[in-house]
């Protein structure tokens, strides 16, 4: 497999922060590449080791090359890093896929769910590239902590023990610990619900309720995310590590985070369009919440905390009446799981 050869070279598709990261960490150990559409971009890199549109005074590893040549950058491959937003993930992956050499993995970056077919982006991967092994990288990761030396903790999820190995290898540094996990179905959907209930922190937040309710989300948020995430197909453990449980707290409590930043100035009265005018990045969340609540009625799961940031996210309620909500909760056993076909027990924010 080419994924072992002595002398790897890994090439990371996108120039946001995390994707520039994850990249700069790479190239601790081998050949790096990165891809960046935008041109500035690729000069910061090359010529400064900075990404100044995302990471302005951070630096980079001296040794990560970037181009703007798609070609260029993903025919060397040994290893296929995907830091795109989901909206944008199936159509990059397409272009890249006829320069890609057959079984290079597949590593996806993305904390999100495509809409419409409402797939987990290995399963995007698995139909953009069948034939080559996919699965992600994911964990409560904040970009500019890690490069300022900070310790972090990271999984990369993927079917194949030897292949998740030599991947550990190849994302470790002094500060970085990378673990492994084989259920891709678990990690993935830990990433991309936390960013819902990250939502509903920042609401909190933004409508100033304090660290009690704050700490009330992230407890009841993870409950759902459990609850979806096992119905779905992942293992419990999973989502009480570093992939569910970790990544929900870094999430919901840092102020790096886009996804909290974004439910905060809903919670200050800010609309969905004029949040995401002011910001320079994806909150995935946003996309995701829609896409989560419509597996959730699929799988007959309820989520409660989904679905009034559904609510929200769409114009039909305020955070002020999402929170109103919260405070009207129908009392019930803690560990008692919300039933369905029960709408008028249907909580508002917290399940």
């Amino acid at each position: 497999m080419a994924l072992l050869h002595t002398e790897m070279h890994v090439c990371v598709l996108g120039g946001g922060s995390w994707g520039t990261t994850v990249a700069s960490l790479a190239s601790h150990n081998t050949a790096t590449t990165i891809w960046c559409r935008d041109e500035q971009t690729v000069t910061d890199i090359n010529e400064r080791h900075i990404n100044s549109r995302y990471l302005e005074g951070y630096e980079l590893h001296l040794n990560l090359q970037a181009t703007g040549d798609l070609e260029q950058a993903v025919r060397r491959a040994d290893l296929l890093v995907m830091g795109i937003p989901s909206d944008s993930y199936r159509e990059t992956l397409a272009a890249a896929a006829p320069f890609v050499r057959p079984r290079v993995p597949v590593l996806s970056l993305t904390k999100g769910l495509e809409q419409g077919t409402r797939l987990r982006m290995s399963q995007v991967t698995n139909e953009v590239l069948p034939g080559h092994l996919a699965g992600a990288l994911t964990g409560p990761n904040l970009a500019k902590e890690i490069l300022a030396g900070g310790a972090a903790a990271s999984v990369v999820a993927i079917a194949d023990e030897v292949v998740a190995e030599a991947l550990q290898a190849v994302f470790s540094t002094d500060l970085f610990r990378v673990y492994v996990n084989d259920d891709v179905i678990g990690c993935e959907l830990g990433g991309a619900l936390k960013n819902v209930i990250a939502l509903a922190s920042g609401m909190a937040d933004g409508l100033g309720t304090g660290d009690n309710t704050r700490a009330a989300v992230i407890t009841r948020g993870l409950a759902e995310i459990s609850r979806l995430g096992q119905a779905l197909g992942g293992r419990p453990e999973t989502f009480a590590g570093l992939t569910g449980m970790g990544d929900l707290i870094a999430t919901c409590s840092s102020p790096q985070s886009r996804n909290r930043f974004f439910g905060e100035q809903l919670g200050k009265g800010k609309t969905v369009a004029q949040v995401a005018a002011d910001m320079d990045q994806v909150a995935e969340g946003v996309k995701t919440t829609p896409v989560v609540c419509m597996l959730a009625d699929d799988a007959g799961v309820v989520m409660p905390i989904a679905s009034e940031m559904n609510r929200v996210i769409s114009g039909q309620q305020t955070a002020q009446e999402a929170y109103r909500g919260l405070l009207s909760r129908s009392v019930r056993r803690e560990t008692d799981a919300p039933q369905s076909q029960a709408p008028q027990k249907v909580n508002r924010l917290a399940p």
